[in-house]
């Protein structure tokens, strides 16, 4: 496959998605692992809106990081042991309720998801986090593995063999 090719797979790939996998890490060192439905924005940061009552919600709080994972459905893809997927390790922030980028992120959530996020608007325990990505790979198969640039995540590195 064209870099070329490979660069508009990744920049359009999230868009395949309407849900993420976190992994994430609890106070005492056990990795949780866990989904989020999520909306993204053109920094490519990720929003999640999250129970307060979930494990994960309570790790991102505590250590501000997580791994977020994208991958191809297995239904769709030709070799399991090669299925397209892209990573990033992110870090998380918690957006205050009563700020203006909360209620566009809320806004953007309800347009995406419908009703349901109107009734999660009016429980005070769920939360909007910013996942933003630091570094990542976006792996398309076999031997074809990229970096993503940390100074433009728009863009992908090759990865260097040896």
């Amino acid at each position: 496959m064209a870099f070329e090719q490979t660069l508009a797979e990744y920049q359009a790939f999230p868009q395949q998605f309407r849900s993420l996998m976190l992994s994430t890490v609890s106070a005492d060192g056990s990795p949780h692992a866990s989904y989020a439905p999520f909306v993204v924005d053109a920094e490519r940061n990720f929003y999640i809106y999250v129970s307060g009552l979930s494990a994960h919600t309570a790790n991102l709080k505590r250590s501000q990081q997580v791994s977020v994972l994208l991958i191809e459905d297995e239904a769709q893809t030709q070799q399991v042991f090669a299925r397209r997927r892209l990573n990033y390790l992110c870090a998380a922030t918690v957006l205050a309720r009563e700020g203006t980028a909360w209620g566009a992120i809320a806004d953007r959530f309800e347009a995406r998801f419908g009703e349901i996020i109107a009734m999660l608007k009016t429980l005070a325990d769920f939360e909007i986090f910013q996942l933003q990505p630091r570094s990542g790979r976006f792996i398309v198969g076999f031997g074809a593995a990229y970096r993503v640039d940390p100074q433009d995540l728009s863009r992908l590195l090759p990865i260097k063999k040896g």
